[in-house]
């Protein structure tokens, strides 16, 4: 019986394996992955072939005989791996907006085994002794992409221990495979914690902001103030306190091993800033200008209260705290600027706006979009889009995911389900957490939300108009502080006049939105720069004061936060916009760990970059071409300040980003 049991299991494995979709190349339209032949059971047996390929693709180029060259060492190697990008690229992309237990499951269980491929990689000796050779031999013959992915995949042995003893890389898989637990244990807290807020207070995470901003009573802003920022700070099950400590304690053992005194110090030694000092100077001067800003609000804000308790709407001797903020700066907003945010966003319907974001990138960079039909999806509320150049060439397809739902984490997203290189054009997601269309009403976008479309499209764009040769390089794979600058640029243009007259109609009669109305958002567009500038220049230099430790010992969550948070100067009327332990950002992954600077560091980026359109006229065909050729194409083939100088002709003006919210 067990015999027979045995063969069927093997049977069924095998029939599994034949019909895995992961296992070939996809002959599907534009390269869309098969969605509807794609199930649970296909990932880890994907994972376990595509380990076993990758493996077998760098021992050829360990064994071959011949000297070391680029083309027999670094060429094979970028070519490698190619069912593991195919099932970690739909793996992660899908677990992020559209999971369940079961995917979560199999994320908990090929993480490991992915972390533990990757290490294998890079500390590989007979790899490495061949990307060094190559490394230390004469480059001129080289063209400047390769000479940077031959520099990139050089350092990247370096940074992952390949100079260690054999105990050194023991401990230091042992590390990333421990992180890599500790960040998805992290992230699906969070998403489980963000869903019981949703439970007990009918709306997302998501609307937190413009519900603050909304709510008359007092008492239950206070109680949606707390049930948003104890998020992971409950003292229950999915309390994150302890994992921040643990992976803190890792990320300095990681930085100690590597030859860095914090980990701060080892992310950023290769970065646009180059070193902590850099970063704490550049926040530093962004907080003080915030917090000049953040108390002229606040007496403006306490005006409005006090008015309030003469009414006896609220106790005598008031003050302003952190749930009043919104609520009462859009008292100020509303009588400053008699901007009414519900009605402008009657002119904001979702597929209205989207059409907006696609005609401005066809005016800018001449690529049109064209709704796919037909095609399976991962999830029915997804659309399809392919992207077409000026010329009819493929670009590539953008997929939008708009709406809420409990399967997806909160905030807002670009990512790739497939990577560009030479032959191969891109499959990228947008994906959001936007109001969703009602019974009465369709999707109607705050200003926020419209901008966030502008921002993640222009993330996008990155990744759709990448022209590189090696996937090593393309797309967003840039630094770190650099990645945010196509993105940001593009949330510039949502609210000119002239971009809003091609998508701001109003849903019900179909007008277009009246220019006095578009005077008012722009006029109020850096109202609130106090806060909006402060509560993310605060989760920057808390990530950063985290990521400059050298001990956890000792250290408490919540008092070690509250300190940087005095120390920096933030009001006690102000929080981070994210607090440590929903500060997905950084300890959901590691993505901006001493990083989330980069959003205001890209900003002086964009905000100069952009002034230069505003000289030259915001469509202008040159200045839009060149943003596409020196930026956007470019990916990671060349360093960030010399691409940027090629675009601007100059370095960037540093008091651009002050300048453009108002506080200079």
């Amino acid at each position: 019986m067990k015999k027979i049991i045995s063969a069927l299991a093997l049977a069924i494995m095998v029939s599994c394996q034949s019909n895995n979709p992961f296992l070939t190349e996809w002959d599907t339209p534009y390269g869309i992955p098969p969605f509807d032949k794609i199930s649970e059971e296909h990932y880890i047996p994907a994972i376990e072939a595509g380990i076993k390929q990758q493996n077998s693709e760098i021992q050829a180029i360990t064994d071959c005989p011949d000297e070391p060259t680029f083309r027999n060492t670094v060429v094979p190697f970028d070519c490698s791996g190619s069912i593991l990008d195919r099932v970690s690229g739909v793996l992660f992309a899908v677990s992020e907006s559209d999971a369940n237990p079961e995917l979560n499951d199999i994320v908990d269980r090929a993480m490991p085994m992915i972390v533990e491929h990757q290490s294998s990689i890079f500390m590989n000796e007979k790899l490495y002794e061949r990307v060094k050779a190559v490394y230390e031999s004469d480059q001129s013959g080289l063209t400047r992409e390769e000479q940077m992915i031959l520099k990139d995949l050089y350092e990247s042995f370096e940074e992952n221990g390949i100079g260690l003893d054999e105990a050194g890389r023991e401990r230091l898989k042992q590390i990333n495979s421990e992180l890599s637990s500790l960040a998805l244990d992290f992230g699906n807290n969070l998403l489980d914690q963000s869903n019981a807020f949703k439970a007990e207070f009918g709306f997302s995470v998501a609307n937190y902001y413009d519900r603050m901003a909304s709510e008359p009573d007092r008492a239950l802003r206070e109680k949606i103030f707390r049930g948003y920022s104890l998020r992971g700070n409950n003292g229950d099950d999915k309390d994150n306190k302890a994992n921040i400590l643990r992976t803190m304690a890792l990320r300095i053992e990681k930085a100690r091993l590597l030859g860095y005194e914090t980990p701060a110090a080892q992310i950023l030694h290769d970065k646009m800033a180059g070193d902590p000092e850099t970063v704490d100077a550049f926040l530093s001067g962004i907080m003080d200008a915030a917090m000049v800003r953040a108390r002229e609000e606040l007496r403006d804000m306490q005006e409005f209260m006090d008015r309030d308790i003469a009414e006896g709407i609220v106790p005598e001797g008031s003050r302003i705290e952190p749930w009043d903020y919104m609520y009462y700066a859009e008292k100020v907003r509303k009588a400053r600027y008699a901007l009414d945010e519900a009605e402008v966003m009657e002119y904001f319907q979702m597929e209205n706006v989207r059409k907006g974001v696609f005609a401005s990138a066809t005016r800018l960079y001449g690529v049109t979009f064209e709704p796919i039909t037909g095609v399976a999806l991962y999830n029915d509320e997804a659309e399809a889009f392919k992207v077409v150049d000026s010329d009819g060439s493929l670009v590539g397809v953008i997929i939008t995911d708009y709406y809420p739902r409990d399967s997806k984490r909160a905030g807002a997203w670009m990512t790739n389900f497939v990577n560009q290189c030479e032959g191969v054009r891109p499959v990228i997601v947008n994906v959001g957490n936007f109001n969703k269309p009602t019974q009465d009403t369709p999707s109607l976008l705050t200003i926020d939300q419209v901008e966030t479309m502008f921002h993640e499209f222009g993330h996008a764009l990155h990744g759709l108009l990448s022209r590189c040769k090696y996937k090593y390089l393309s797309g967003t794979n840039v630094k770190r502080d650099f990645v945010e600058l196509p993105s940001q640029i593009n949330e510039n243009w949502a609210f000119q006049p002239e971009v809003l007259a091609s998508y701001a109609f109003h849903y019900k009669t179909g007008e277009v939105i009246p220019a006095e109305l578009v005077e008012k958002v722009v006029a109020a567009s850096n109202f609130n720069q106090g806060f909006t500038t402060g509560e993310l220049c605060a989760a920057s230099i808390l990530d950063m004061k985290w990521h400059e430790l050298s001990s956890v010992e000792g250290i408490d969550v919540e008092e070690f936060e509250n300190s940087v948070c005095e120390q920096m100067g933030l009001v006690s009327e102000i929080i981070p916009r994210y607090r440590s332990t929903y500060f997905n950002h950084i300890f959901g992954s590691s993505g901006y760990s001493a990083g989330y600077y980069s959003y205001l560091w890209a900003e002086v980026l964009d905000k100069d970059a952009f002034e230069l359109f505003l000289q030259k006229g915001i469509y202008d065909p040159q200045t839009a071409m060149s943003f596409r050729r020196n930026i956007l194409e470019m990916g990671g083939t060349e360093e960030p300040m010399t691409l940027y100088r090629n675009f601007r002709g100059a370095d960037p003006d540093a008091t651009a980003l002050l300048r453009a919210r108002g506080l200079k």
